[in-house]
């Protein structure tokens, strides 16, 4: 895609998007004091909030504010402040369904430099070099693929809640998946589903194949990559057998989903755990991690970028590398379970050995170091996001019973289809 198309792209993006007061609002300040304000504009918890304390009391002079937005909504506004030239934060974060269509504009990014390279993992670094060898985003983490679930509803449902006998129920892959939920569904527990949503598992099914949305030319493969449609039909298999809560992921209803305990399932990438955590509170020590059915495969991960916008270039680089940096991803990971993008943590005792207590002291951190090593990644293109959640409403269409599955795929391929323009 070229970068007048992108910018028509983007400016696109004002048109349809829901403007929101993102660099104005919410958010928790680190500190309290200081001449100058770092406003750092996220999506989801990142975890940074006591690492903000931390920072301001080494630089008394930075005062840092955090906002945040749903998904979508911080990526469309993120897009229109590049498209009108204004409102960027001075650090965004960008999800890697997103980085792709960031590094075609990258002009309008701040350069980071390259002597940080040899710490990421090498797909990592360069998802986010620009065409010209720009880096205009530090990678924070990496999502790799398990599955979380309440151990206390399976075992009202009649099923197995040990984990390595939860694990033993999919081995062989998805279909195992959709056959362990028909049980579960036999027996469940009033009110709970097997799994949230067909767009979460989506995300997670597509997640594992060799080639997603694109080829590597950045030609959009979504109608004619077999994958892809055998991912839809497979989630639309479980969709029918009665096993989705039918929530829309990053919702405030799926959010109520977790505090209510509505599934008993999840697609749980690294960051996952997070939203769980948050979302999940008097549920701790009742949920649990799984192996992901098939194995490997990998959902997420974001970086942190610093538009040229900003009015504080040089601060802005310096609170971003230092987020990002391995003393900082380890102490998110054993905080929030952001599994690092930086491969020489892998082996740390306080990473490898990590088990988390809200997750009945599963040992995620062998669990997510094993599945990051394994992970073969997957090429993302510049609408990736916009993708997936065109993918995501057509699914809902489904659930809904507004359209078959039929009629939902050819709108949605057609839909995808705009996206080119």
């Amino acid at each position: 895609m070229s970068l007048s198309r992108t910018a028509r792209t983007l400016a696109a993006a004002l048109a349809a998007a829901v403007v929101l007061t993102a660099c104005g609002s919410g958010g928790d300040a680190g500190s309290a004091g200081g001449n100058v304000t770092l406003n750092v504009n996220l999506f989801g918890n990142f975890g940074y909030k006591a690492l903000y304390d931390e920072y301001s009391q080494a630089h008394p002079n930075i005062k840092i504010v955090e906002h945040t937005a749903a998904y979508n909504d911080h990526h469309r506004d993120l897009a229109t402040h590049l498209a009108t030239g204004t409102g960027a934060g001075d650090i965004e974060g960008v999800d890697t369904g997103f980085i792709a269509q960031m590094r075609e504009v990258g002009k309008q990014f701040t350069d980071l430099g390259t002597d940080r390279a040899a710490q990421y993992l090498p797909w990592k670094w360069q998802a986010s070099l620009t065409s010209d060898g720009k880096q205009i985003g530090y990678g924070t983490d990496v999502g790799g693929l398990a599955i979380c679930y309440r151990r206390d509803l399976f075992e009202q449902a009649g099923l197995p809640a040990d984990r390595d006998a939860v694990s033993a129920l999919w081995a062989s892959g998805w279909d195992q998946y959709i056959e362990a939920g028909k049980k579960y569904t036999a027996k469940a527990p009033k009110g709970t589903a097997f799994f949230d949503g067909g767009g979460a598992l989506y995300n997670a099914v597509i997640g594992q194949a060799p080639q997603g949305f694109y080829s590597e030319d950045n030609t959009i493969v979504v109608g004619t990559n077999p994958a892809v449609r055998n991912a839809w039909d497979l989630v639309v298999k479980a969709i029918q057998a009665n096993l989705s809560a039918k929530l829309i992921d990053s919702s405030p209803e799926w959010n109520n989903g977790f505090a209510k305990g509505q599934f008993a399932t999840i697609s749980c990438p690294a960051w996952m755990m997070t939203k769980i955590k948050d979302q999940a509170k008097a549920y701790a020590g009742k949920w649990d991690v799984a192996a992901v059915p098939g194995g490997g495969g990998n959902w997420g991960g974001s970086y942190l970028t610093v538009p040229k916008q900003g009015k504080h270039i040089e601060e802005a680089k310096a609170l971003a590398a230092w987020l990002t940096a391995p003393e900082q991803q380890a102490k998110i990971f054993t905080s929030k379970g952001l599994l690092p993008s930086i491969p020489a943590l892998y082996d740390k005792p306080e990473i490898a050995q990590y088990k988390d207590p809200f997750f009945n002291n599963a040992p995620i951190g062998t669990i997510f170091t094993t599945a990051a090593k394994q992970l073969k990644p997957q090429y993302q293109g510049p609408r990736t996001g916009d993708i997936q959640t065109t993918i995501r409403d057509g699914l809902v269409r489904v659930e809904q019973g507004k359209q078959s599955s039929e009629q939902s795929w050819q709108q949605t391929v057609s839909d995808v289809e705009r996206l080119k323009k």
